[in-house]
């Protein structure tokens, strides 16, 4: 557990980075918290309310992403001067795949990748068991997709993993649930210029590296 623990002494009391980005906290957003943090509440509700925010999580991204200029022919014999955007998701698994429905509700015909980093058991350190992705992912955006990130260890070897798959660090943007303090500030100190985008950052994690007051186990968990 050494890795993890140095992870969490470094970078406390330093103010949150500017490349996260953190859903507006709106009347609709605190009730949906509420709803997935209480332990009483059923696992229907926690799916249907967790996958409400993951949707608000997905559009909110896809509005700070840069469009390229693009034209097309219209109905009308003339053509419009428009926006396109590449991406490609990535899933970290297993936590992470339970964002692609949200991702392909909004984005039809999305490729998507999957990366699966457990923890060795042994080292507490993360580990790469698999990856598979799409053919020529460095020319797109990528949404690289976690539930939660408490130390960031995992978020990390994915970026990693994506940049020796010569993917831009500033194309990558980094999507999860709930993220810790110390997660977003280790991801943003190893690569300063991935953006981070989550519904909602706690302060703290207890002595397995879980978020305190966190939202439970119910969708599986990377560290």
């Amino acid at each position: 557990l050494v890795f993890r623990a140095a992870l969490a002494s470094a970078h406390q009391c330093h103010p949150l980075p500017q490349t996260l980005s953190v859903l507006k906290s709106t009347p609709q957003v605190r009730g949906m918290h509420t709803i997935i943090r209480n332990k009483e509440t059923s696992r229907d509700e926690f799916i249907f309310y967790s996958k409400r925010l993951m949707r608000l999580l997905i559009e909110h991204a896809l509005s700070l992403l840069p469009f390229q200029c693009g034209v097309v022919a219209a109905p009308t014999p003339c053509n419009h001067a428009g926006h396109v955007l590449q991406i490609t998701g990535v899933s970290i698994l297993r936590a992470g795949e339970t964002m692609e429905p949200a991702l392909r509700a909004v984005c039809k015909d999305v490729r998507i990748g999957t990366i699966l980093i457990q923890t060795n058991c042994n080292t507490g350190e993360p580990e790469l068991h698999y990856l598979r992705l799409p053919k020529d992912i460095s020319e797109d955006h990528v949404i690289l997709m976690d539930c939660t990130v408490s130390t960031g260890a995992a978020a990390m070897m994915a970026v990693r993993v994506l940049l020796d798959h010569d993917v831009p660090e500033d194309k990558i943007f980094l999507l999860s649930l709930l993220m810790a303090e110390m997660g977003v500030h280790s991801v943003a100190y190893a690569f300063p210029r991935v953006k981070i985008i989550t519904t909602a950052v706690d302060k703290k994690v207890n002595d397995l590296f879980r978020i305190i007051p966190g939202i439970g186990e119910c969708l599986g968990r990377n560290d």
